[in-house]
């Protein structure tokens, strides 16, 4: 492993922890709903939905019905197996912690989906999986997990079938210098400032906070200059950038419910949410 990987193992390690015992919360919580989405064979999360319409125009047909997916930070495997009953196939899924792959394997064995779960850090994702996939996908509050992005893209690019397609949608970095508090400034919106550690038994989801005792996190700050650059200097080409006025979660009280997930009320400032950029390995 080269040394730029190594110099955040500890920071890594502490982060597998955190989301090994966030896990066990987020497959019991409202916000999941594991049981309804194995209840209901044509439930669709919004998320994948929301992934969708950002990746469709770049293949033809404009679905991922028959192609080879890997989908990357993919935690608990709900959104994994919505990709899977959109007709991908060859379906992997990756995450760091092997607390959520054992939930993805409990979720996805239940609902009949055939996918292959491998546990690696998504900087070196082509060690972990020694095979080539025509679409790549990672979403929301996934890249903030990474300290750099220089190995990710370029284990996405070598991932990649020549042609294949890789999107990213995530929450927009102005919100993380904003401390997802507009409209004050607090913290960094360009990368490079360093590692962000924090404690917090907190989760995105509804649930008891008391399940999470490794409270520390490490986040880092990836700037569009940044996250487009790794994916450019890796060789890929990209077809699309996005930056959209909704996002996945009520990360902060102002927004209102709307049908990708929420937004800003009316009259307020017209800020983006999310972001999002397509890329494609040259044939």
């Amino acid at each position: 492993m080269s040394a730029d990987v190594d110099e955040y193992d500890g920071a890594i390690a502490d982060n597998r922890a955190n989301w090994d015992q966030r896990a066990d919360v987020h497959a019991r919580s409202r916000m999941y709903d594991v049981d309804g989405l194995l209840a209901d064979p044509s439930r669709m999360s919004q998320v994948v939905l929301n992934d969708l319409a950002v990746l469709a125009p770049h293949l033809e047909g404009g679905t991922v019905a028959g192609r080879s997916l890997l989908h990357l930070q993919c935690h608990i495997g709900t959104d994994t197996v919505c990709w899977a009953r959109l007709g991908a196939v060859d379906v992997h899924g990756l995450d760091l912690s092997p607390n959520s792959l054992a939930h993805a394997r409990r979720i996805a064995d239940a609902d009949g989906a055939r996918i292959t779960w491998v546990q690696g850090d998504a900087r070196t994702a082509s060690r972990a999986v020694d095979r080539r996939f025509e679409v790549v996908v990672t979403s929301a509050g996934a890249i903030v997990w990474l300290p750099e992005l220089r190995s990710w893209a370029r284990s996405v690019h070598d991932l990649l079938e020549p042609g294949g397609v890789f999107a990213v949608r995530d929450d927009h970095p102005i919100l993380g210098a904003m401390d997802f508090e507009p409209w004050q400034v607090t913290g960094d919106y360009l990368g490079g400032g360093g590692t962000n550690t924090y404690e917090d038994a907190a989760t995105y989801t509804d649930g008891p906070t008391g399940a999470i005792t490794h409270t520390v996190n490490h986040e880092w700050r990836h700037d569009l200059a940044e996250v487009t650059g790794a994916l450019l200097e890796a060789g890929l080409v990209v077809e699309a950038l996005g930056e959209h006025p909704f996002m996945d979660w009520r990360a902060f009280p102002d927004l209102v419910e709307c049908p990708e997930g929420w937004r800003l009320p009316e009259g307020a400032p017209r800020i983006p949410l999310n972001f999002s950029v397509v890329a494609r390995r040259p044939g």
